[in-house]
């Protein structure tokens, strides 16, 4: 009997420590800041909709309807325009140099390089190739020159700023290093969020006249998207889709992975075959069709959405923590219920969700789909039900080998920045839920007029409340709720981001 009881013991002791974080939060606090996941979930996700599921997986979708899907957007009469209405011109003589420090990911500091070369042509400044910060997430280190061709970059943008790849030697004191230990006279830390160019002009020329260099952090989101002139709007149009392309490794292995997702099923050779190669070979073979989703469901994203994604009460004490730990009470949406969030559309859509979107829209299980994500919330047990309903999914692991993966490993810029070059090589692109790599691609891929399905989220969070809705009344639903959510021009708004809605300055009517 002596054994039993110990092990009886030993379980309650071990139930005690699992609900030490949940009765004394605060005694966990620090350790929980330091490793979030150290308390986590133990309960695989289940299906939450497996009656549509069941029904997605049954369903024949007629060949009238794959065609439709299918077909490149009709013209839409808007062309690119990125002409100035002066001839580009450089200033005669440099007000001096700016530096900018960009924080956020791969696309966050994308939009912060178009407006830093925006701000140095308002300044009459050149400007220093921007500073690219360690993202405190993804613990990524790579530089301007790790992720983009900065001899293009130049090139591209020679007759409009001035632009030094580092600083002269008189000014090598200016770094990262140099502003993070006190204040300085040469940083510009006030920077409001969405500037205007007269700002610029009141608050930094000053400072450029006085030192020669100013130093702008932070600078994520510091200038307007309105009442700048279009020469400078147009300019920023010219950075984002002619001067930033990725470094040739980048490109090299994006067009492997697309020509690699454009050949039939089983016909793709041995992976680790030279790069070039495989993309020469692929062009004489004519293209197959392919479908991109960004599948943005990290742990972070599921957090702070404070909705609920069927894990049970483990995943939801899980997120619970997380949120408070890492938000400290900051985040709004957990003040309202599951139900009112999904009715408003504030919830990001599982990966069994956006499956079931992707197959009432009329993709089947020979869609060859390319996911384009990080790391996926729950993991392949998550994923699961996704790949039930499209097994030719692929991604970047099962497409490349270790080999061609080596110079991408760990470097989460590196990652997105193939997962963008692909994204803007297919023939459709679906974003699972909002965000800056859905911003970004909604606008490049709007700028060549290509097909982006835009998911209904406050729509989809209805219907997928609705457990008693057939497929064919979903699939309806579904279909006329996208019919115009699939690459149709929409005119910029006031205070929208030219980088997502590039129509009309960075567009004309043909």
């Amino acid at each position: 009997m002596r054994p039993n009881h110990r092990n009886h013991g030993g379980s309650l002791a071990g139930v005690f420590v699992l609900l030490l974080p949940v009765f004394f939060p605060s005694l966990f606090a620090q350790l929980s800041h330091a490793s979030p996941s150290l308390f986590s979930e133990w309960n695989a996700p289940k299906p939450r909709h497996s009656r549509l599921l069941k029904s997605a997986l049954q369903h024949e979708n007629s060949k009238e309807q794959k065609s439709e899907l299918w077909n490149p957007l009709a013209d839409q009469r808007w062309k690119p325009c990125l002409d100035s209405s002066n001839a580009p011109s450089l200033p005669n003589k440099s007000q001096g140099y700016i530096q900018v420090f960009l924080d956020g990911g791969l696309n966050q500091q994308r939009m912060g390089i178009c407006d830093a070369v925006a701000v140095a042509k308002i300044l009459n400044a050149t400007l220093v190739i921007p500073h690219l910060e360690v993202n405190p997430v993804w613990k990524d280190s790579s530089s301007f020159v790790d992720i983009f061709d900065v001899d293009h970059f130049i090139d591209v943008l020679k007759d409009d700023i001035s632009i030094v790849k580092e600083l002269p030697d008189e000014f090598s004191w200016s770094t990262r290093e140099y502003y993070a230990t006190a204040i300085r006279a040469t940083r510009v830390k006030n920077a409001p969020v969405h500037a205007s160019a007269n700002w610029y002009l009141e608050n930094v020329s000053p400072i450029l006249q006085s030192y020669e260099i100013a130093a702008i952090a932070p600078f994520s989101h510091r200038l307007a998207f309105d009442n700048l002139p279009m020469d400078i709007q147009r300019l920023r149009c010219k950075v984002n889709f002619k001067a930033l392309i990725f470094v040739p490794h980048i490109r090299d292995l994006g067009d492997a992975l697309v020509s690699r997702l454009r050949r039939p099923p089983g016909q793709n050779e041995a992976l680790g075959t030279n790069l070039r190669e495989v993309s020469d070979a692929d062009d004489k073979q004519g293209p197959g069709k392919f479908v991109v989703l960004h599948l943005r469901f990290d742990k972070d994203m599921a957090a702070h959405s404070a909705c609920d994604f069927g894990g049970g009460k483990a995943e939801k004490l899980a997120l619970a923590k997380y949120r408070q730990v890492i938000w400290q009470g900051r985040v709004l949406n957990s003040q309202f219920t599951d139900k009112e969030l999904r009715n408003q559309g504030r919830c990001p859509l599982a990966p069994e969700e956006i499956g079931l979107l992707l197959a009432a829209l009329g993709f089947d299980n020979n869609t060859r789909l390319y996911l384009a994500s990080h790391k996926v919330y729950g993991g392949e047990a998550r994923i699961s039900t996704l790949r039930t309903l499209f097994p030719l999914m692929e991604d970047k692991k099962s497409l490349a080998s270790a080999e061609e993966r080596a110079h991408i490993k760990g470097k989460a810029s590196l990652l997105a920045a193939v997962d963008y070059y692909v994204s803007m090589h297919s023939d459709i692109f679906v974003s699972a839920s909002p965000g800056n790599m859905h911003n970004a691609m909604v606008g490049q891929r709007t700028y060549e007029n290509m097909k982006t399905i835009r998911p209904n989220m406050a729509l989809l969070g209805q219907l997928f409340l609705n457990k008693s809705m057939s497929w064919s009344e979903f699939q309806q639903a579904v279909v006329e709720g996208h019919k115009s959510r699939q690459g149709q021009i929409r005119i910029k708004k006031p205070k929208q981001s030219i980088y997502t809605y590039p129509a009309p300055d960075c567009m004309c009517l043909a």
